[in-house]
């Protein structure tokens, strides 16, 4: 299979990673296998990974014969793709135009048909453009239907995972990925992919080995950036960011740094922290503009500090730009916090549409749908699809919606099974904690309900514009332990003689908006004490151990540090 010429002037020809860019010494190259034949030249391999929640990559089997040529936009994606890395739109645009003129000349050539599937794939996650979904699709499935998977074709099963994976169809992703996987063990970049499609089906376990499996290949900033995500759902967040910084300190290119900014910004905000997460989500927006989930965020810690008007504005072009459902959710809670009642509506409609969109080309949006229902809605609707939901995959986010279903639609007893499950293990949610609080309070659990309601607000106290003042209003009126110590704090001895509040959350859609609770209320402050974190109970496996030291606030990186300030809020 000959390369056309003008695809040979964007295609490395022997490394990863561009002369003038490279990989760190840490970061040894991924391992390939010889062509069979002299003539024969891989293209580009699809080897899918991830980075961080929502970026894909791919990994270039390039042949060692000839010279590198001077790298152009097709060559720097090939890079940033061998790296592990995301690469920048305008580029990532390029690679997709060369290898459509390729396949055009040479329709036979199923690896470029991977390739440009997977790439199909990140641009539509990037740009919110379903259609380079449908498109995806179609170029994979041609490639496979050129070389089977069963023959050999890698790549192909490679994209497939990557495309499940965007598509939120963690079972498909995991077959693809276990079959790729099967095919070349050694290959690095299908781990991230396997470790995306474990996260979703909630298996702690096969998370674990496959992380073990991707430190054994492979190190350098991926890696480490992949490492900081699973520590994040453990719950080790201090650990968590230390990874991160140390693969910040490894970013080459904006658009690398760009997606460590944004998740240092995530962090930040879950710990409670807005001030410092609006610094991160500036700094991700000044060093790729098109970092358009870095406006979500920026919109997220500005409500935050009471700058509802910049929020509103930050959200608007966050949806302008990547229409997303959860943003529509997002804006629109905030909007009735402000007893904006039209103008969230509109929003909530607009959640409605954008998921018959998606759905039209096999995303799967029954977790958002679900917490949409539960509080803006149908809590009854939203208790079946997320009951078929965590049939087909019992991740830790779908219980947790699972089990907030149930209490709304007055199952509170049954619900508190999945909240439990939700947190066990996980990652310090508030959101998690507040859910599992309310449901522990409806049944009477008022020792445990005051615990997790306290946990919820330590968590992050603006975890929601909506359900944050109703922990504090659920927290007030518990009041104080009863007296009798900590027997009675959990329910074993004597219950407090006062009903328990209603459960004040959201009303639904077209209803009034739910009043503070107006049950009487036992006297005293509520109780401050910390409740154990749950990552330090647990015993990290031997190939993610994290350390033990407490939590402490995450830092802003001293520009001075010898391990890089790449991630400094600054972008420089």
């Amino acid at each position: 299979m000959e390369i056309d010429q003008d695809a040979r002037r964007d295609t490395p020809q022997h490394s990863p990673a561009p002369q003038d860019s490279p990989a760190p010494q840490d970061s040894p190259a991924p391992r390939r296998r010889r062509a069979p034949s002299a003539r024969r030249v891989l293209l580009a391999s699809v080897a899918g990974s991830v980075v961080l929640a929502g970026v894909v990559t791919l990994v270039p089997l390039l042949a060692a014969e000839s010279a590198p040529p001077a790298l152009g936009p097709v060559g720097r994606a090939q890079a940033a793709y061998g790296a592990g890395v995301p690469a920048a739109l305008p580029d990532l645009a390029a690679l997709i135009g060369d290898r459509e003129a390729h396949v055009r000349r040479h329709p036979a050539d199923e690896e470029s048909w991977a390739v440009l599937g997977s790439a199909y794939v990140e641009q539509g996650r990037r740009t919110a453009d379903l259609t380079y979904l449908a498109k995806a699709d179609d170029a994979l499935k041609r490639s496979l239907a050129t070389r089977s998977g069963e023959a050999g074709n890698v790549e192909a099963l490679a994209g497939m995972a990557v495309l499940a994976n965007a598509r939120r169809d963690y079972a498909a992703a995991k077959k693809y990925g276990e079959a790729a996987a099967a095919k070349a063990p050694e290959r690095w970049t299908l781990y991230p992919q396997l470790i995306d499609a474990y996260t979703g089906l909630g298996d702690d376990k096969a998370v674990g080995k496959a992380l073990e499996k991707l430190q054994e290949l492979r190190s350098g900033s991926a890696v480490m950036a992949r490492t900081a995500q699973v520590y994040r759902d453990r719950g080790w967040r201090e650990d968590s960011a230390a990874h991160l910084y140390d693969a910040a300190a490894l970013a080459e290119t904006p658009a690398e740094q760009a997606a460590y900014q944004h998740r240092f910004g995530e962090l930040l905000f879950e710990r409670g922290e807005p001030e410092q997460a609006l610094r991160y989500f500036e700094a991700a927006l000044r060093t790729e503009p098109e970092h358009h989930a870095s406006l979500a965020g920026k919109g997220r810690a500005q409500r935050a500090l009471g700058r509802t008007s910049e929020a509103m504005v930050s959200y608007q072009a966050a949806i302008a730009k990547q229409p997303r459902p959860e943003y529509a959710l997002e804006l629109g809670e905030l909007y009735e916090s402000l007893g904006m009642e039209p103008a969230s509506q509109a929003q909530y409609e607009q959640l409605r549409a954008r998921v018959e969109e998606e759905s039209a080309v096999g995303v799967n949006d029954a977790l958002v749908l679900g917490r949409f229902e539960a509080d803006h809605g149908d809590p009854e609707a939203a208790v079946r699809r997320l009951t078929a939901e965590y049939k087909r995959q019992p991740g830790r986010e779908v219980s947790d919606a699972l089990g907030w279903a149930l209490h709304r639609a007055g199952k509170s007893k049954k619900a508190l099974g999945y909240a439990k499950r939700a947190m066990k293990d996980g990652p310090m949610s508030a959101l998690f904690a507040y859910h599992r609080g309310e449901i522990e309070r409806q049944i009477g659990k008022y020792g445990a309900a005051r615990r997790h309601l306290e946990q919820a607000l330590r968590i992050n106290p603006h975890f929601s514009p909506l359900l944050a003042p109703y922990a504090q209003e659920a927290l007030d009126a518990l009041g104080e332990p009863p007296e009798g110590g900590p027997e009675n704090m959990h329910g074993k001895g004597t219950q407090p003689t006062e009903p328990t509040a209603p459960t004040p959350t959201p009303a639904p859609v077209n209803s009034a908006p739910a009043a503070p609770s107006s049950s009487p209320k036992p006297t005293g402050t509520p109780s401050a004490s910390p409740s154990p974190s749950p990552a330090a109970t647990r015993s990290p496996s031997k190939s993610a151990a994290p350390s033990k030291s407490p939590e402490r606030p995450l830092r802003s990186p001293d520009p001075a540090d010898e391990r890089g300030p790449k991630i400094s809020p600054s972008g420089a």
